[in-house]
């Protein structure tokens, strides 16, 4: 579970990336939960959309990934979700 302190400081770091990913109308399949899973393990913080032709929302696809990868919710921003998994090469130190 992450601070308010942490969450501050993932938010900043987040700022600055790109959404590695899009969730269309096909949803949430398992080869993109397990590209998300990659992606977590190489870089730790990582931002997704779901774009509006999607039939799920940001906040069902964000739980939905942080139960099948483990992750934690950084933030949810209308269409934008941030997710942080520690890394076993930790490359952002939390406080």
């Amino acid at each position: 579970m992450l601070t308010g302190k942490q969450k501050r400081l993932l938010r900043a770091f987040a700022t600055s990336l790109d959404p590695l990913f899009q969730v269309g109308k096909g949803g949430v399949s398992e080869n993109l939960v397990h590209q998300v899973d990659e992606a977590l393990k190489a870089r730790e913080l990582i931002k997704l959309r779901v774009l509006s032709q999607s039939s799920e929302d940001a906040r069902s696809v964000a739980r939905f990934l942080k139960e099948k990868t483990g992750a934690e919710i950084v933030q949810i921003i209308g269409h934008n979700l941030i997710l942080y998994r520690q890394g076993e090469k930790k490359r952002i130190e939390l406080p």
